[in-house]
C-alpha cells in the first residue's frame, strides 16, 4: 500500500480525535451540569454523567492508538502479522467497552431525556451504542480474516 494512503489515514485518526477532545473539555462538563440542574435533588447525577462519559473518551482513544499502530504495521509492511491480529483485538474490545459504558449510562440519560422537551439524550446514548457495536463487529470480522490469511500464508511458506 501507498505511504500517502496511510499517511492520509493518519491523519484522519487524528482528526478523529480532535473532536471528541474538544467535546471532553467543553461539552461533557455542561452536560453534567445540565443533570445536575434537572436533578437537584439527586446530587450525585452530575457526578454519574461525567464518570459515564469520561470513562467512555478512555477506550475511544485507546482504539485510536491501536488504529494508529495498526497503519504503522501497513507502512512497515507487517499487515499480516500477529500485532495487526492484537491491535484488530484491542480495538473490538474497546468498542465493546464503549457500547457497555454508553448502556449502563442509558438509565441517567432517560431520566434526562424525560425532563427535556424532545428526549435528545436517548437516540443519542443509541446512535453511539450501535455505532460501537458495528465498529465491533466490524473489527471482529477482519481480526478474523487476518488470521485467516495469516494461517494460508504461512501455509504457503512451508509449501514452497
Amino acid at each position: 500500500m501507498k505511504r500517502g494512503t496511510t499517511l492520509f489515514l493518519k491523519i484522519a485518526v487524528i482528526l478523529i480525535g480532535i473532536p471528541i477532545f474538544a467535546l471532553c473539555i467543553f461539552l461533557v462538563p455542561k452536560i453534567g451540569d445540565f443533570a445536575g440542574e434537572l436533578y437537584p435533588k439527586m446530587s450525585y447525577m452530575k457526578s454519574l454523567v461525567l464518570i459515564d462519559m469520561y470513562a467512555a473518551a478512555i477506550p475511544f482513544y485507546f482504539a485510536l492508538y491501536q488504529a494508529f499502530k495498526l497503519l504503522s504495521y501497513i507502512d512497515k509492511n507487517q499487515a499480516f502479522s500477529e500485532l495487526s491480529v492484537k491491535a484488530l483485538k484491542h480495538i473490538k474490545y474497546c468498542a465493546i467497552t464503549i457500547s457497555t459504558l454508553y448502556l449502563l449510562g442509558m438509565p441517567l440519560y432517560y431520566l434526562m431525556g424525560k425532563r427535556v422537551d424532545p428526549p435528545s439524550f436517548i437516540p443519542i446514548g443509541l446512535v453511539i451504542i450501535f455505532a460501537s457495536m458495528v465498529i465491533a463487529v466490524f473489527a471482529a470480522v477482519l481480526q478474523h480474516l487476518l488470521k485467516e490469511a495469516i494461517n494460508i500464508k504461512s501455509e504457503n511458506d512451508l509449501t514452497v
